[in-house]
């Protein structure tokens, strides 16, 4: 784990010398105070948005999931708020891929029965009528991520079945390199304790079909493949093509072409409400949208999405980065980073921001320039109030993908899923070690039961401030400089008190820059009005893992 040292005191509204990303910048005009924003946005006002989610889902058949009444009337719901709060609100229509699965079974069996469940991918294709049976088969490489970890490894020349490591790739490439080489299915097992619900949507015909497993069943598995191991599969599935959109609003003042962008997917999945995922996130962005709107000038425009179609592919932020891309390029480069919030409430939870730096996780996609100053905005929040958080792995498996994809800098928090609880996940967080940080996770009772408000509110203060700091200045992610905090009249300048020592430049431990004197700290202080501002960052060498939604 890595942890930082940062000590705020009395930033003032007018003007603040503000840390982006880890650098202190000049003093410039500050059209929100971060420090004042987050105790403006409150827990009790996103409970107020999950509980009207929560009673939407229950007038909707138990759910909120794209295409279904539950997902139109929680859009209604955000838009008829934003307009209230003064925004004007607009839909982007896409159409939606959805699946069922109708069945499934799995039977591994090598001496004698091995007990292996498992959960089909969403977007794994079907087993042909009957289903398959082959010869399990793992790769030199256990990750199985291309052509090369498979190397000195020789497929029969019956069925066989790819069994491989979750980890360094996404799950589509470890899908397509062993239907490349002629595999009929992949089995990929969790490299940590708890269940793989993994997705590799939208569908394609050239994937095979694909199940995750557990850590300890695909360890079962991996013993016995010195004797023959034989797996049984049958997947079948149908899909369904239905129309859908994301929710999209952004404050009418702050520059257009230096915008900082928020989002969270705001369907559930079909077998229960999604409180926690992702109604946590999309009532938290809402909430600060809110108070947002009542904050005056902005230096920077902040735009907002609630994404369609993300638990079947992430389709709706896909959408809206590819149409970009392709209709509107400049728009896409005048987004001054993307912030991600997918989960913000787990009830075992952990607190932790996408390891855009690599310093727990290297990433298996590009990490846009910019993402790391992004990451560091929320971590030294948290050092800044003693809050312990940990790196979550930059992988894009959620709505920041395509994003990154597109080179826009990105972060985000997630607060766990099907990962389990780790002892020393417990020691900084506390909680039940051994259960899932959400034991509800993509069930009926991920209901208003079970939401965390503790979690909700250390999050929503990271949040809160990522906003209110980026929409002051983002000149550490991408350069852009916000409006100078104009100079005082000399002639009202206060003698500076000779007492007060003068000390040579310093450097910050954590960024290497040079910090300013201490008498002209001081000065600054009895112009200006400001605090000061510390930074210290120490790193440490423990990791920790998590599982994605």
């Amino acid at each position: 784990m890595k942890r930082s040292a940062l000590a705020l005191t009395g930033i003032g509204a007018a003007a603040v010398g503000l840390v982006v990303g880890g650098i202190p910048t000049a003093a410039v005009a500050a059209s929100v105070d971060p420090t004042s924003f987050v105790e403006a946005v409150t827990v009790d006002g996103v409970m107020e948005h999950l509980a009207e989610l929560q009673a939407i889902a229950d007038a909707n058949g138990g759910n909120r999931a794209v295409g279904t009444p539950g997902y139109e009337a929680s859009a209604h719901y955000v838009e008829q708020t934003l307009r209230e709060a003064g925004y004007t609100t607009s839909r982007q229509p896409f159409d939606a891929v959805t699946q069922e699965i109708t069945e499934y079974e799995l039977a591994v069996i090598g001496a004698a029965a091995i007990p292996v469940v498992g959960i089909p991918f969403e977007g794994t294709t079907a087993t042909p009528d009957g289903g398959i049976e082959g010869v399990a088969l793992a790769p030199a490489d256990p990750l199985g991520c291309s052509d090369a970890a498979w190397e000195g490894v020789t497929p029969p020349a019956e069925l066989w079945v790819a069994v491989v490591s979750r980890g360094e790739c996404n799950f589509s490439d470890k899908t397509l390199t062993a239907a490349g080489l002629g595999a009929a299915a992949i089995l990929v097992y969790n490299n940590e304790d708890g269940d793989l619900n993994g997705t590799i949507a939208p569908q394609l015909p050239e994937y095979i079909p694909s199940v995750g497993i557990t850590q300890a069943e695909g360890e079962a598995v991996l013993a016995e493949l010195d004797a023959p191991v034989t797996v049984a599969l049958n997947v079948q599935e149908v899909t369904s093509t239905v129309p859908t959109f994301t929710v999209l609003a952004e404050t009418p003042t702050g520059r257009s072409d230096n915008t900082v962008m928020l989002g969270a997917h705001l369907d559930s999945v079909p077998e229960g409400p999604g409180i926690n995922d992702n109604g946590s996130g999309s009532a938290a962005i809402l909430e600060i949208a809110q108070q947002l709107a009542a904050s005056g000038e902005l230096n920077n425009q902040v735009r907002f999405a609630w994404w369609g179609a993300e638990e079947v592919g992430l389709l709706g932020s896909y959408h809206y980065t590819d149409d970009l891309a392709v209709n509107d390029p400049r728009e896409l480069e005048e987004i001054a980073t993307y912030l991600n919030f997918d989960m913000v409430a787990s009830p075992n939870y952990v607190i932790s921001v996408y390891d855009a730096d690599q310093s727990s996780f290297e990433a298996p996609v590009e990490v846009p320039d910019g993402s790391i100053a992004t990451e560091a905005v929320f971590t030294d929040y948290f050092d800044s109030i003693g809050q312990p958080w940990i790196d979550t792995a930059f992988d894009g498996r959620s709505d920041y993908d395509g994003f990154i994809a597109n080179g826009v800098p990105a972060s985000g928090l997630f607060t766990g899923a099907d990962g389990v609880k780790t002892d020393a996940e417990a020691a900084l967080f506390g909680g039940v070690v051994g259960e899932q940080h959400d034991q509800n996770y993509h069930t009926a009772g991920d209901d208003l039961a079970n939401v965390n408000q503790e979690a909700l509110g250390i999050s929503l203060g990271a949040m809160a401030f990522a906003t209110a700091a980026l929409a002051d200045d983002t000149s550490a992610i991408n350069g852009v400089l916000p409006p100078a905090e104009p100079t005082p009249d000399p002639t009202t300048q206060p003698t500076a008190d000779p007492a007060v020592p003068v000390a040579g430049p310093a450097r910050l431990p954590a960024t290497g820059a040079e910090a300013p004197a201490v008498g002209g700290i001081a000065a600054l202080l009895a112009v200006l009005g400001l605090a000061a501002i510390a930074i210290a960052r120490v790193r440490r060498d423990h990791r920790v893992t998590r599982s994605d939604d």
